[in-house]
């Protein structure tokens, strides 16, 4: 039975160049049990721009995406795709007052794997196309995943497309987001989440962190790799791509149904999905699933998901300076006596006992 392991970094004095390094990760072969995509691409995304819209974000998303398309750095729209859908022949001005042009005119919005809508300043919310909010209803009766990014949250929830579901916001429009929308929930204490097949982003860095693990869903953890290497992905704080890695390790298995929700299952710490759902996201059964991890794990998805989830906790504690209640509501436990509850069961030791030893052995 294949075992679950960790990789772990080259050494110095034999790790390979950049240059080299981005030639090993091309030089992979496809992941043949890749999440399948909806057109011959891999992952394959379609992008509504709201007035005003950051262009950090736009321009995170496509290169990112670029990156993962071809190798080295030759741009081909290969293995990803992406398009700006709109108005035909209109031009969508940035906040920075830069204009970018719509390439499609509300194509069928079967060919893509996920439709982003990216938002622009809020007194601009409503000053749009209707075909625009009519296009998100299109994608989201024909069930594609969409995507929020920075105040792209709002659209959804103006659209009534985030009913019972999370949203990821900034913390400088959190504010805007209760006042606006006092019946839904937010969080801001994450740079994104997936929630079902709703995903919201904060925006800023958090929009490369998203799409390389869209990427890693969809073309391999390879492509993703490349990605976070040549778009200098680093972060020293919150719970980033960076720092979750940290603490999780690479994850080995053989199993791609076990390996995607595996990355679910990372990425939504916070708020943990539903096993059911996550069955639901990579196209199986609750039941084929808990098999899957069974065979690959030796525990159910939702013993593994506690573990990993737990493991974290354990990082942070002796990590970081984060207060305990913060790590259980980051880590998924409604109050921190439910947390310390879980983490003693596993760990035979309170977090604040933990914590305690650390620092006494490293004073």
């Amino acid at each position: 039975m294949p075992t679950a392991r960790s990789s772990s970094p080259a050494s110095p004095a034999t790790a390979p160049t950049a240059h080299e390094l981005v030639e090993q990760l091309d030089a992979l072969p496809r992941a043949l049990q890749a999440r399948p995509s909806r057109s011959e691409a891999e992952l394959s995304v379609g992008i509504l721009l709201w007035p005003r819209f950051p262009m950090l974000s736009l321009a995170g998303l496509c290169d990112a995406l670029r990156h993962a398309a071809d190798r080295g750095d030759q741009s081909r729209q290969l293995r990803c795709l992406w398009t700006i859908v709109g108005v035909q022949a209109e031009a969508v001005e940035a906040s920075c007052g830069i204009p970018v042009r719509v390439q499609s005119a509300f194509p069928d919005v079967t060919q893509f794997d996920y439709v982003v809508v990216i938002g622009g300043l809020l007194p601009h919310l409503d000053q749009v196309d209707r075909r625009y909010w009519d296009y998100l209803q299109q994608a989201a009766q024909a069930g594609i995943p969409l995507v929020g990014m920075c105040t792209g949250s709002f659209v959804l929830a103006r659209a009534g497309l985030l009913e019972d579901r999370v949203a990821c916001v900034h913390s400088f429009h959190l504010d805007d987001y209760r006042r606006m929308f006092p019946s839904l929930r937010v969080i801001t204490h994450a740079d994104y989440l997936i929630d079902g097949n709703r995903i919201t982003c904060a925006g800023g860095i958090s929009v490369v962190e998203l799409a390389a693990r869209l990427i890693s869903l969809h073309c391999g953890p390879d492509r993703a790799s490349k990605v976070i290497h040549q778009m200098t992905v680093s972060r020293q704080g919150g719970s980033s791509f960076v720092e979750r890695r940290a603490a999780l390790g690479y994850l080995s298995v053989d199993d791609a149904t076990v390996r995607h929700a595996v990355l679910l299952m990372e990425e939504n710490l916070e708020a943990p999905l539903n096993i059911a759902v996550i069955a639901k996201m990579i196209g199986t059964s609750v039941r084929n699933l808990e098999r899957a991890f069974m065979s690959e794990m030796n525990a159910s998805p939702n013993e593994f998901y506690r573990r990993m989830r737990l493991r974290y906790a354990r990082w942070m504690l002796v990590n970081t300076a984060r207060k305990i209640t913060d790590i259980a509501y980051e880590c998924g436990f409604a109050d921190s006596a439910h947390f310390i509850r879980a983490f003693r069961e596993a760990y035979g030791v309170t977090p604040g006992k933990l914590r305690a030893s650390r620092s006494v052995a490293t004073s």
